[in-house]
């Protein structure tokens, strides 16, 4: 539930813990997403008949103006078609749902690109569930305690008896090329890439390769990409989802990418690579 008016959460909850106090006023408007138990106002259909409700504040100025002009809360998912890449423009989103909607508002592209952090406030200690645009880091600032998710950092499928937020259950952020993350060592990463990129050109295979500005030298592929600096995650975490759609659009079979530290919006980052891999993960070392 998305609200312009921070007066809107106490209707929608039925009460507001003290962390969340201090998580609002430091992080709204932001991407931060905060699960709070529901009031009896909110309708099943908005939260698929769970007890609890998901709210944030967008920080964008066109998104707070819709909000407020509607008159109310705005219940909505992210404007893609399931487990596909998110959209960061409203280029991509035509591209999923030309034809089944009536609008686009255009506000430019996304400021951060990964998905808002969602965390769940009804459980002791409070817990990440989807790491995004919001740190782990920033939020130990002001939390005494929190906690990541086993699926946040997960390398295999996790079974859920209950899907407690967007994104955890399925493949997601998929693009439709086989997509395979590298990890470890940023030279063995390299080497292996290199190595995995010759093997299925080889075979026939159109291969593209999700690089960092550090390393896009090392790669002789024509279908290649940089993220951005290893050292501006920020940049990497923009460009994402926009990448793996270029890639599509180049008809590529298969996709290569390099992790990056999960250590800030690197967490967001390489918890959406996973993901959108179905966990095809290489690990080039130990680590």
């Amino acid at each position: 539930m998305h609200i312009s008016d921070i007066g809107d959460i106490y209707k929608l909850t039925k009460r507001i813990p003290h962390d969340a106090k201090k998580l609002m006023k430091i992080f709204w408007p932001g991407p931060l997403t905060l699960i709070f138990e529901r009031s009896s106002i909110v309708p099943d259909e908005t939260v698929c008949g769970l007890s609890t409700i998901a709210i944030r504040m967008p920080r964008h100025k066109v998104a707070l103006a819709l909000i407020e002009k509607s008159g109310c809360p705005i219940a909505a998912p992210s404007a893609n078609l399931a487990g596909k890449p998110s959209p960061t423009s409203a280029t991509h989103v035509m591209e999923d749902l030309e034809g089944r909607i009536d609008a686009v508002l255009d506000a430019g592209p996304t400021r951060v690109g990964v998905e808002s952090t969602v965390l769940d406030l009804t459980v002791d200690p409070p817990e990440v569930l989807r790491p995004g645009g919001t740190s782990l880091e920033k939020l130990k600032t002001v939390m005494k305690q929190v906690v990541l998710n086993p699926v946040v950092t997960a390398e295999k499928p996790v079974s859920f008896k209950q899907v407690r937020s967007p994104g955890l259950k399925h493949r997601h952020y998929a693009p439709k090329a086989k997509l395979i993350v590298v990890e470890g060592d940023l030279e063995a990463v390299v080497k292996q890439i290199v190595e995995l990129a010759h093997r299925y050109i080889g075979s026939g295979r159109e291969v593209g390769i999700l690089a960092t500005d550090e390393t896009v030298g090392e790669y002789a592929a024509c279908n290649l990409k940089s993220m951005g600096s290893r050292s501006n995650l920020a940049t990497a975490a923009r460009n994402l989802f926009k990448l793996l759609r270029e890639f599509d659009s180049k008809g590529v079979d298969i996709i290569l990418a390099e992790g990056v530290p999960s250590k800030g919006l690197g967490l967001a980052i390489m918890n959406r690579l996973r993901k959108a891999s179905g966990y095809t993960i290489i690990k080039t070392d130990n680590s």
